[in-house]
């Protein structure tokens, strides 16, 4: 196994440039998600990693090797793709090891292979099978079977998931934390759910557009992200954000509801007039906040474990806030919660930044 190491990576299609100078560290036996919406770059980026895409300019180095220049097939790492690629005429066995064979490994040492990678991944019984008679969720563990015998250096998973109905994604999720905790290996995800990110990653980067724009633990991008972006696309509902004003006096008040003062301590004021957004999870309103809002209810959403309430759906920002044992509510009434001052997060609207 082996860390990566990309120094100012760059990728343009012509003159459309597709990645802004991307500088990463990637440690050994990390396990690291790229996410972010579609389009921003993150499968490009493993692409040129893994070797198949080449890079405009910058480098690539897995462990202390710069491989920038060098083929796939000499780079150490193994691809699992969003279409599991497998041979329909093959049984599972050969699908997994049908590159040792083409690499001209012995024909008991592929066997002896195939079977670790079976018992890892508790395909043992179907090894016989061919991949119409699988689910979805065997093909992929084929699949990434097929990854493991090559014993790489480095895994790269491209949203392999997003094929499978919800309850297999659930399960696979499960599979490969378990998969990545026994192999102790470093891999590169792909995702676009970010509650697969929250969920797999020890590290997230958020890309937007070709460009970096926070890397952290899942919880260090919820509870402490850098800007607007990793704010609002990081967390399921996404953050609230309400329209602050700054008053004459250094106040933060809030003009949707009533003028209400947020006691929000920053390290500099802001300039009066700036246009201000706060930002509020929806499971911090809570009726004891020390800011207190009221709120007409648009719609009730029961989960079961939980509940949500959506208000102000036609406005600019309208607010989604999780109810906690307030099942006797109903669309239309009208709410009295709040949220605590120190659980708030203040953007510049202008620049996307925090500020804090």
């Amino acid at each position: 196994m082996a860390g990566l190491s990309l120094r100012g990576v760059k990728k343009s299609f012509g003159d459309t440039a597709i990645i802004h100078g991307v500088d990463l560290d990637i440690a050994d036996g990390e396990f690291v998600v790229f996410v972010g919406p579609s389009g921003c770059g993150k499968s490009t980026l493993l692409r040129m990693i893994a070797g198949l895409e080449t890079a405009s300019s910058g480098s690539i180095a897995i462990g202390s090797r710069d491989v920038t220049e060098l083929d796939p097939s000499q780079r150490g790492v193994a691809m699992v793709f969003q279409s599991y690629a497998l041979y329909p005429h093959m049984s599972v066995a050969d699908n997994i090891g049908f590159g040792l064979r083409m690499n001209g490994m012995p024909k008991a040492e592929v066997a002896r292979k195939v079977d670790e990678a079976a018992a890892i991944l508790h395909l043992g019984d179907l090894l016989e099978r061919k991949p119409k008679q699988l689910s979805g969720g065997q093909r992929q563990r084929v699949a990434i079977g097929r990854a493991i015998v090559r014993n790489p250096d480095v895994f790269l998973f491209d949203e392999p998931l997003s094929n499978l109905d919800a309850e297999l994604r659930v399960q696979m999720r499960l599979e490969i934390a378990r998969l990545h905790q026994q192999l102790d290996a470093t891999m590169i995800y792909v995702t676009h759910d970010q509650v697969e990110a929250m969920t797999l990653a020890d590290r997230i980067v958020v890309l937007r557009a070709g460009k970096v724009e926070q890397v952290g633990t899942p919880l260090a991008l919820y509870d402490d992200p850098d800007n607007l972006f990793v704010a609002g696309f990081i967390g399921s509902p996404r953050m609230n954000f309400l329209w602050v004003e700054m008053a004459g006096d250094g106040r933060l008040i809030l003009p949707d509801f009533g003028g209400v003062e947020v006691p929000l301590q920053l390290a500099a004021r802001p300039p009066v007039g700036d246009a201000l957004l706060l930002g509020i999870r929806p499971e911090h309103f809570t009726p004891a906040g020390d800011v207190r809002l009221s709120v007409d209810i648009d719609l009730i959403e029961h989960l079961g474990g939980g509940s949500f309430a959506y208000a102000g759906s036609g406005t600019e920002h309208p607010l989604t806030i999780e109810l906690r044992d307030q099942r006797d509510l109903v669309s239309g009434q009208r709410l009295e919660t709040g949220f605590n001052a120190a659980r708030a997060l203040l953007f510049d609207k202008s620049t996307g930044q925090r500020l804090r």
